[in-house]
């Protein structure tokens, strides 16, 4: 409040009330945060495509979920912004060489002038704060996010001859002394990342404790990439940090441009015009931010790459109007793309805990920490348009299995859901307008250990904050190394009993999820993760 110190007192018969009730109800929101919730430490670097754009909006409403330690903005082979000198630039196979197209050398390449798209984001979080607030009082403030927001190596595609704020600040978070690892998401190109590594090796290779520190940042350092953007990961990072963990996902919701192709009938309600227009693009200032099919808006003025701002033409009239169509026309008002989504939804504190280990498994897919590290490429064999249409055709599709044949789990639904309550948070100041997830407890720890042969008790706890009724469920996520089913018998809906095969190993591990869904509106869901390892029989 502010009011006057003299008029206070006069006031306060009037505000003391509401004041009671809004602690009230931020105390209730408190009370039913998971216990001792870990929050990732994450850096997003993200260029300024339109599917980073909507999953910036995405994770800043989980903002209240991780510690953002860095807004950064990034270049890419897609967008990058030029020196300001009239230096001309070009890289061999790149986007301004495909379709036909032969635009570069340029001085920039789809990069608008005072481009701000993470200044804009952050801007209207600042709006939605004291509603967001209202919901979890965990959500950092304004203030503390505007704060993180830094230019990154921006000029040109992959240059990494030069040190900028964004690698500066990369640079300091790599080398201090907080625990736990440091998860860094390249959104765009690796250019950034690459320079604060390149410029710590620069300042320290020389030096006595070179070996020591640089076992200290590849054991800190976590690399989430949307693909190698840029070539920087394959030609700087892997050559020269071989043991930074870089986690790849698969397996998990397509939330990419295209996911409406080959989508499922349990996901395609989601990505409706008319959905789409419920729970996202009409709630408040973030929604009006978030890219739809049709919405009239383009990421730079005359970018013949993108159409999708348009509505009511077709893709042979955006053709004959010299736009590049790469795919195909969708309603308008539906899901356009989220792709960079994989790189943070495990981050989220719904209790799958899958960013403990890139082989758990969550709403943003699972790794696997064998697998041989690879640049992904972003140009098809066919680089023609159609070439494009096919390779998302083909990506899209939600047919995913393990080695094993086990299908992953469809986590698309829920995780939509939840994004929609999150944005009702946003334009609701009522703790009681809006709905909230289940809150799932284990009393007892979460990593157990059991003899093969044994059968062990597990006892969970679920409430709702809203008072909803809750579905519970015990089921098995097959992510663990036992690789074959394992038999849950409910004694109550939240306690279960599991019968460790006989032929579990030593060393192996059972993943088990306890999982509550409540019947609000919309329903959301919770989890909480048990993990068995067999112990040796000795």
């Amino acid at each position: 409040m502010r009011l006057p110190y003299q008029r206070f007192l006069s006031k306060a018969r009037l505000y003391v009330p509401g004041i009671l009730l809004m602690c009230f109800w931020v105390n209730r929101a408190a009370a039913q945060l998971p216990a001792k919730q870990v929050r990732p430490r994450i850096v997003i670097t993200a260029d300024p495509e339109l599917d980073d754009n909507n999953s910036l909006i995405r994770f800043l409403l989980y903002s209240s979920d991780v510690t953002i330690e860095g807004l950064v903005y990034a270049s890419s082979q897609f967008h990058w912004k030029g020196d300001g000198k009239g230096t001309r630039w070009y890289v061999p196979g790149r986007e301004y060489s495909r379709f036909g197209l032969n635009l570069c050398p340029c001085e920039s390449w789809r990069w608008a002038k005072d481009e701000r798209f993470i200044h804009d984001a952050v801007e209207a979080y600042a709006k939605v704060y004291p509603n967001l607030k209202v919901h979890n009082p965990n959500y950092p403030t304004p203030e503390a996010m505007k704060a993180k927001i830094r230019y990154g190596n921006i000029d040109f595609d992959g240059d990494i001859s030069n040190d900028s704020p964004g690698s500066d600040l990369i640079k300091t978070l790599i080398l201090d002394n907080k625990p736990g690892p440091l998860f860094i998401a390249a959104w765009g190109g690796h250019s950034t990342i690459a320079r604060a590594l390149k410029s710590i090796q620069e300042q320290y290779e020389f030096t006595t404790g070179w070996e020591a520190l640089k076992e200290k940042i590849s054991r800190k350092a976590v690399l989430l990439p949307s693909g190698d953007q840029d070539d920087t990961y394959a030609l700087y990072i892997k050559p020269n940090w071989p043991a930074i963990e870089y986690r790849q996902f698969r397996g998990g919701p397509n939330y990419g441009y295209g996911a409406q192709l080959r989508a499922s009938q349990e996901n395609a309600g989601y990505l409706t015009a008319s959905w789409m227009k419920e729970h996202v693009s009409s709630r408040g200032p973030l929604g009006r931010l978030y890219r739809v099919w049709g919405d009239g808006k383009q990421m730079v003025k005359d970018d013949k790459l993108d159409y999708f701002g348009l509505a009511g033409y077709t893709s042979d009239q955006l053709k004959q109007m010299g736009y590049v169509v790469w795919m195909p026309v969708q309603a308008p008002g539906s899901w356009l793309g989220e792709g960079d989504n994989p790189t943070f939804m495990n981050m989220l504190g719904n209790g799958l805990r899958a960013y403990e280990a890139v082989s758990y498994g969550g709403w943003g897919g699972r790794g696997d920490a064998s697998q041989e590290r690879r640049s992904v490429s972003f140009a098809p064999a066919d680089t023609s348009a159609q070439g494009m249409i096919t390779a998302l055709s083909t990506m899209n599709s939600e047919t995913n299995r393990d080695a094993n044949g086990v299908a992953y789990p469809n986590f698309f639904p829920q995780a939509q859901r939840d994004f929609a309550a999150r944005l009702k948070w946003s334009v609701t100041p009522a703790y009681a307008g809006a709905n909230h997830a289940p809150v799932v407890r284990m009393e007892g720890p979460l990593q157990v250990l059991a003899s093969a042969g044994e059968k062990i008790r597990l006892n969970g706890a679920v409430s709702d904050p809203d008072k909803d009724k809750v579905s519970i469920n015990w089921w098995q996520f097959q992510v663990g190394t036992y690789p074959k089913q394992v038999v849950i018998v409910n004694s109550t809906p939240a306690q279960a009993e599991v019968q460790i095969p006989a032929d579990a190993l030593p060393g192996q591990t059972i993943h088990l999820i306890l999982e509550a869904t409540d019947r609000g509106t919309p329903a959301l869901t919770s989890y909480q993760r048990v993990i068995i390892t067999v112990r040796d029989k000795r």
